[in-house]
């Protein structure tokens, strides 16, 4: 452990200090019988060179060191890996100050993680516009085309990202009480993710933590009609192995979260919970999951020509740069959006469209009579 945070600190600089050198461990003291004849060292046997040997080769490959024998630096972790872990070594600190009472604190609420900022050469040829780009719609019936041989149930929420601009975890947490077909329009109130410490699906709020309303149009209101249509012929199909979704909440010091849950009609329903109708339901009636779509869409990316580097979020851009290139003004994105500013719209999205910005310096020509 000493290590594992050393390297943490240096030379990844993942946290700003060394914890353990605050931990002082407590130990239960062996009782020893001070007049025993018999002898504690008679099973200890001294390590061959060999053996020895063996063993740092054995080290070396369990806990390499920043840099490997070839030359060639170790790869740091993931974000997400690191959030996990710490929140595993908070929850295990946690635990062993109470109620265990084998540290005196928790040395994880002095941590603070630290990333790493972008480089940006300010001199390089790389276009970096390239990498996002948004869907035609040739490609996007080619892949509704893949999903319904492939996963079926990927396609409802694919759909609703395409047609209303949703975040992942937002498509996947509409309810159908949130869904208006009279006046065609969404309410986006929350969103669900995995929690990797907690190993539940939590049902939490949007990203700026607010509500907004997406208007959409006809295409999108038949779809949900046959999805709802699908559903109910599904519910009568599976009987009472169809499954209802269920949140529960949960209070946590000071604050208040929800967990997600899923039982088939067999399965005895516990009084805290409460049933939730979400939109995005795979065939057995259970919640088509953000993890499950990234899967998906990671399937997609490998398997489907034209499609490489394809990730969920892509068809938010599609959605914005499709409103843009037709005239939408960038205001009224930004709020179906539900970004902070309307800059923000503008830097992340506009630039995806290359035939826009042809079409926007091509308005020179126009002012000076060239055109």
């Amino acid at each position: 452990m000493q290590q594992s945070f050393r390297f943490a600190v240096f030379p990844k600089q993942y946290i700003t200090f060394n914890p353990m050198q605050y931990i002082k461990l407590r130990y239960q003291t062996d009782e020893v019988d001070l007049f025993s004849d018999e002898d504690m060292d008679g099973n200890i046997q001294p390590i061959s060179r060999k053996d020895y040997e063996r063993l740092l080769a054995y080290l070396q490959k369990k806990n390499p060191a920043a840099i490997l024998p070839d030359g060639k630096e170790r790869k740091g972790y993931s974000k997400d890996y690191i959030h996990s872990f710490s929140a595993v070594m908070q929850q295990s600190f946690r635990f062993a100050v109470f109620p265990k009472q084998y540290i005196t604190f928790n040395p994880m609420q002095y941590i603070k993680l630290r990333y790493q900022t972008d480089e940006v050469d300010l001199f390089s040829d790389e276009d970096m516009d390239g990498n996002v780009q948004p869907i035609s719609r040739e490609d996007y019936e080619r892949l509704l085309a893949y999903l319904q041989k492939k996963n079926p149930a990927a396609i409802l929420p694919i759909q609703i990202a395409y047609y209303a601009g949703l975040r992942i975890g937002e498509a996947c947490g509409l309810a159908w009480q949130d869904v208006n077909l009279e006046e065609q329009c969404l309410t986006i109130r929350r969103s669900i993710r995995y929690d990797g410490s907690k190993r539940k699906y939590i049902i939490g709020p949007t990203k700026r933590k607010k509500v907004r309303v997406v208007d959409f149009g006809d295409t999108l209101v038949e779809i949900f009609r046959n999805a709802r249509k699908e559903q109910l012929k599904n519910r009568m199909q599976y009987g009472e192995l169809y499954h209802t979704n269920y949140y529960k909440e949960v209070k946590e010091k000071n604050r208040v979260y929800y967990e997600y849950y899923c039982l088939d009609r067999t399965e005895e329903v516990p009084t805290d919970y409460k049933e939730i109708s979400f939109v995005c339901l795979r065939p057995d009636g259970c919640l088509e999951l953000p993890t499950t779509l990234g899967t998906v869409c990671r399937k997609v990316a490998k398997t489907l020509e034209g499609f490489e580097g394809f990730h969920f979020h892509q068809l938010r851009h599609t959605y914005t740069s499709n409103l843009l290139a037709n005239g939408a003004a960038p205001k009224d994105v930004q709020e179906l959006l539900g970004h902070s500013d309307v800059s923000t719209t503008m830097n992340v999205y506009a630039h995806s469209t290359r035939d826009a910005k042809r079409k926007s310096v091509r308005l020179l020509d126009k002012v000076v009579g060239n055109d």
